[in-house]
């Protein structure tokens, strides 16, 4: 609420408890109860942490919190003012570093290696984790490919002339293609790259499928699925996926994608949108704020795209890999899913940011054909899934939209809530 003028504005309305979000900033702010017996054991509010003594308690509290509970209403209005950090986040740049120094404790305390940093202006109250990788885990890399060679060719030259982590292998998955220069790229990049295996798929066209069989032949301890069709922006992209991913209660990590027009393709995945999902901030400038900054910072989303997804090869094997019933859509959030079915959380990083050429080599589900297929998977999907369904995204919040766009107000809801009593 804008102390001058009187009016409700920026609602923030937030996810259930979600610790990456946690450490990228201070999501839960002051709205915050706790038992009693929990404050008796760790002790109140610190006075080292002032200007962000509410961060380390919160951290302090969850870390030794048997359940968690999230209530999405509005329960109070956070009054703004011009000396506020609110409305003039430069005001009190301290509380910014205690902020810092909030989270490396956190990570300390609970045995995590790595480095905070404060994200620059205007992102103050914004921070970034970078995980220590003591050594470099082998990563495979999975691309699936028929003819495209433009494509995968950009993808490659990425992998090799512009990224920095070195210990990968590339197992191309060929399916089905029809053209003889296809064979030949394939042939020159392989004796070009040692680390470049060509294994070839015979059946139909079963995107699960092929992903699980190129998975087979992976020799790392991690898997990267990857289109053909992305290429690598930030050079630390693999770096940055696999630090994270070697976190004990991490199942898959996604990559921030951009369209070619650098607008966003992908910056995670909202589960519910139709009856089903989507990603999230679609359209947005690369380097929007989006909602609450989620596109620019490091956060729990129940899902998120295929497309570029890192996974421990133990928890691919543990989940039976994609499930080869969904042929073509589905595939990728049911996978996600059954990763936070054993207990794993699933994270978006915009740190690692890649170019998306988005249905270039398969085209878009636009025929009565695909049309048709894809609706059967989605109408599969929501008999696997419909807790989520139809309890709502745990990584969302129940006052957005589910028809339009994501992280926009319900505006049926928010006329409810503006009459209610507040």
């Amino acid at each position: 609420m804008d102390d001058v003028e009187k009016i409700y504005c920026e609602p923030h309305f937030k996810p259930d408890f979600a610790i990456d979000q946690l450490r990228s900033h201070n999501y839960i702010t002051h709205f915050f109860v706790v038992s009693k017996d929990i404050v008796d054991r760790i002790g109140n509010l610190r006075s080292e942490y002032d200007g962000s003594q509410d961060h380390d308690f919160i951290f302090r509290c969850t870390e030794v919190a048997k359940s968690i509970h999230h209530i999405p209403k509005i329960l109070y209005h956070w009054r703004m003012h011009p000396l506020s950090t609110a409305q003039n986040p430069e005001s009190k740049m301290y509380c910014y570093e205690a902020g810092v120094k909030a989270v490396q404790s956190h990570l300390k305390r609970i045995g995590l290696e790595g480095e905070v940093d404060m994200l620059p202006r205007p992102l103050f109250g914004m921070y970034k984790v970078s995980y220590t990788l003591k050594e470099e885990p082998k990563i495979s890399i999975l691309i699936p490919n028929m003819d495209h060679i433009d494509l995968l060719d950009q993808c490659i030259d990425s992998l090799y002339k512009l990224n920095t982590y070195r210990n990968f292998e590339v197992i191309i998955i060929e399916n089905n293609s029809q053209k003889q220069e296809t064979f030949d790229y394939y042939k020159k990049i392989s004796d070009e790259y040692p680390n470049i295996k060509i294994v070839e798929w015979n059946g139909p066209f079963n995107y699960s499928a092929i992903n699980n069989y190129g998975a087979k032949f992976a020799e790392g301890e991690y898997i990267l699925l990857l289109n053909n069709d992305t290429e690598m922006i930030e050079p630390d992209s693999l770096k940055e996926m696999v630090s994270i991913c070697q976190r004990k209660d991490i199942g898959a990590v996604g990559a921030k994608l951009l369209y070619e027009d650098d607008s966003v393709q992908h910056a995670g995945v909202i589960i519910g949108y139709r009856g089903y999902a989507s990603n999230a901030f679609t359209r947005i400038d690369r380097d929007s704020n989006g909602y609450m900054c989620r596109p620019l910072i490091t956060s729990n989303y129940s899902a998120v795209t295929a497309a570029c997804l890192m996974v421990k090869k133990s928890d691919f094997d543990q989940v039976g890999g994609l499930d080869e019933s969904f042929v073509v859509a589905c595939n990728d959030v049911d996978f996600c899913l059954k990763l936070r079915k054993i207990g794993k959380l699933n994270v978006l990083t915009p740190f690692s940011l890649w170019y998306h050429y988005e249905s270039k080599s398969r085209g878009y589900e636009d025929s009565p054909e695909k049309l048709e297929r894809f609706n059967n998977e989605v109408a599969k999907f929501q008999k696997k899934w419909p807790e989520i369904l139809k309890n709502g995204d745990p990584f969302y919040n129940p006052n957005f939209e589910l028809k339009v766009d994501t992280f926009q107000l319900d505006l049926e809801k928010g006329r409810t809530i503006k009459q209610g009593d507040h």
